[in-house]
């Protein structure tokens, strides 16, 4: 088993957040899981969370689906850009399609509302085991629908619209910008996939270099594809899997986040290839030393760098100029708010 070495903030956020997601359990059962999905934040979780942002206002929306009803967290934030139009970010939560508990997520979202300049509609879309495999799919395809539909009421740049998820919610945005595209649906400005689930298979180097570490393993990512198939066969359908898909070209620009100490790196490393391949616009990044989850820890290694990537991609920076570095060091680079990559950006539009 591989030896991680952790610094002292890291180790706090492994040992509180184990609750949250009841690792040492490797198969845990449905009592367990709705539990976690519906317990409050404690002081102790809240301490290693990001702080929420006083400017941010929250409110909820009932969202029509086939079959039934979501519920989707909007976080409006104030902050008008030069247009007096804002961003978009419908977000899908991760959790393995099968855990989901919002409160955790409106604490780190109404955060990224914040050091982002977008706003975020976050989709409490029908988890598994009990709504399988595509259900999930469909509840997040027909909530960007309604988001991009709603988006002239909350002074939205309808041009600005991204998806974005982390781990099974990046596995989410991967397939809901695919079908955005095959139903020819809402333009996407981009697709923003944090440490993404791409193959159900579970095939790959770092599934097996990686596959016991202080924040996921092998055997829970086996127990979530488990959750979510129907049946064994699921797993190569491109809508399961997006980096089975076979056309991979014409999609939403991708900015792709991973960490090195996670089964998932390639997973999100390899979709990058694929959509490079394809000729789709992609970056991708690697958080050094992070592990899986890292953007929802205040103190965790990497947060910054990814929170200032998302915020340059967002803001309109060409994707092939956005930087992995925190924000005092960009702007110390480009002078605050005139660098060299925004000339680059204008020279490019």
């Amino acid at each position: 088993m591989t030896e991680y070495k952790l610094s002292r903030r890291m180790r706090k956020i492994v040992e509180v957040s184990k609750d949250l997601f009841i690792r040492g359990e490797d198969r845990p059962s449905v009592d367990q899981i709705e539990a976690v999905n519906n317990m409050s934040m404690t002081r102790k979780i809240l301490k290693i969370l990001p702080r929420s942002s006083k400017n941010i206002i929250t409110s909820s929306y009932i969202i029509p689906v086939a079959s039934g009803v979501v519920t989707g967290y909007y976080f409006s934030n104030p902050r008008l850009t030069p247009t007096g139009l804002s961003p978009l970010i419908v977000y899908y939560h991760g959790g393995g399609w099968t855990f989901g508990n919002m409160e955790f997520y409106a604490v780190y979202l109404s955060h990224l509302a914040e050091v982002t300049g977008a706003c975020i509609l976050s989709i409490d879309y029908r988890l598994s085991p009990k709504f399988k495999f595509p259900i999930p799919v469909e509840d997040c395809y027909d909530a960007l629908l309604w988001a991009a539909e709603g988006a002239k009421y909350w002074k939205i740049d309808p041009d600005r619209i991204f998806v974005a998820g982390d781990s099974a919610g990046g596995n989410l945005a991967a397939v809901v910008a695919t079908l955005a595209r095959d139903r020819k649906g809402p333009s996407l400005a981009g697709q923003i996939l944090l440490y993404p689930i791409t193959d159900g298979r579970l095939r790959t180097l770092s599934m097996e270099e990686k596959a016991e570490t202080p924040m996921l393993n092998s055997k829970r990512l086996s127990f979530y594809i488990d959750s979510y198939a129907r049946e064994p066969k699921d797993i190569l359908s491109p809508q399961f899997s997006p980096l089975l898909a076979q056309d991979k070209t014409r999609l939403a620009p991708a900015l792709i986040i991973t960490a090195e100490n996670d089964p998932l790196m390639d997973d999100g490393l390899l979709y990058a290839m694929e959509l490079e391949k394809a000729e789709t616009p992609v970056k991708a990044f690697t958080a050094p030393g992070s592990f899986h989850g890292f953007m929802s820890y205040r103190h965790a290694t990497g947060r910054c760098e990814a929170e200032c990537a998302i915020r340059q991609f967002v803001s309109g920076r060409n994707l092939k100029n956005v930087q992995f570095i925190t924000e005092d060091v960009l702007k110390r680079e480009g002078r605050l708010h005139h660098s060299a990559l925004d000339i680059k950006d204008e020279k490019e539009s």
